[in-house]
């Protein structure tokens, strides 16, 4: 079992995802036919061997406890550590800048002072990754480091988000510099993105919040980078699959990416499993009118339209005749006879009756808000 405590963020919001954030933080957002993106971070903090873990929340956080309940189907269900809600301040679900917000830490003191581990990973609740990190965990206490920030290399077209903290580091580990993309002026510099995980000792911690609690919502990482000169910041590199959901192109490009199976054997299939709540549906039933093709389907289906491209999440009814191409079905929609929908995002228990036409675009996506009847 690691000597480290986890903390996962799970309450930024963005207007930025049409409606599918409207009444619940990203984190709660369901991704993949059967998961919630929450579930990425918790599952790779449970598989390092992590089993005290606090989930800071927004003030709307009711989807995160239907969704995780006592943390059972994570192992979290425990006498001695386990899962426990840290209430954010308000101002997070509304889209602040700072991922890791003092404030945040300030108002659940009592969660890291009460246990004596020597270290704390943090998380973001709005990446979809697959990441165990034990090696990253040793080479932190072998190293000795006050912080180590996991890192990716990406190619430089792919790095398109104004926002992204980039690391400047040496051959040594040793980050000697912090900074956002915008503000850098050496083009050459390779782009070595944060990643939004952070390993940082616990004292080291609780100094901080000490310090700076008083400062309103500063961020963690600005903290860090003002103090890089007197604190031993090291980089530790992944690569993992690192998918961030910001947009509503963010969620669906990362959703996309699942039919290609190099993606799904990452994330899924290895060693260390996505956890996600248990529910005991039925398999999916397939008519003989039922054309699938390149699509994940989850269970407790009715198909017997044709899917192309699609992610058909739990409990939806397609019926004879419709069409479903680079879509994605969230659980319990009703699509009628000879409905169709292209690069349509139709949240939970959306009815469309038949002969209508939903189509938006790749860079554009149409979302359908939850419980719509068309």
């Amino acid at each position: 079992m690691s000597n480290a405590i986890g903390i996962i963020f799970a309450n930024s919001g963005s207007d930025n995802l049409q409606g599918l954030a409207q009444e619940r933080p990203i984190a709660a957002v369901p991704f993949g036919g059967r998961y919630r993106i929450l579930d990425f971070a918790l599952s790779s903090m449970v598989n390092s061997g992590i089993r005290t873990i606090g989930l800071v929340t927004p003030h709307q956080y009711r989807p995160l406890l239907d969704h995780l309940g006592a943390g059972k189907d994570w192992f979290l269900e425990r006498k001695d550590g386990g899962l426990f809600i840290l209430p954010g301040v308000m101002h997070s679900l509304a889209g602040s800048k700072d991922t890791f917000c003092i404030k945040d830490l300030q108002n659940n003191l009592e969660f890291l002072q009460k246990d004596y581990v020597e270290n704390v990973l943090i998380s973001s609740g709005d990446q979809i990754f697959n990441i165990n990190f034990r090696d990253t965990l040793e080479f932190h206490k072998d190293k000795h480091a006050d912080v180590t920030l996991i890192y990716k290399a990406v190619n430089p077209i792919d790095n398109d988000s104004q926002d992204q903290i980039l690391l400047e580091v040496d051959g040594d580990q040793n980050v000697s510099n912090i900074h956002n993309k915008h503000s850098l002026e050496r083009e050459e510099l390779a782009p070595l993105n944060f990643v939004n995980i952070i390993i940082i000792r616990r004292e080291l911690l609780l100094d901080i919040i000490e310090k700076y609690g008083s400062y309103g919502c500063i961020g963690l990482m600005e903290i860090l980078a003002s103090n890089i000169e007197v604190l031993k910041i090291l980089g530790s590199p992944t690569n993992s699959s690192i998918g961030t959901i910001h947009t509503i192109k963010d969620y669906f490009d990362r959703s996309m990416d699942l039919l290609d199976l190099k993606v799904r054997e990452q994330l899924w299939l290895g060693v260390d499993r996505t956890h996600t709540k248990i529910v005991d549906n039925p398999p999916t039933k397939y008519t003989s009118q039922a054309k699938v093709s390149n699509s994940l389907i989850a269970s407790g289906c009715s198909i017997a339209g044709e899917v192309t491209n699609s992610i058909v999440f739990r409990g939806v009814i397609l019926e004879q005749g419709c069409r479903i191409q680079n879509s994605i079905i969230l659980p319990k929609c009703h699509i009628h006879t000879n409905a169709q929908t292209n690069y349509t995002i139709l949240d939970k228990s959306v009815i469309v009756h038949g002969e209508n036409v939903l189509k938006g675009s790749e860079s554009h996506p149409l979302v359908v808000l939850k419980k719509t009847v068309i």
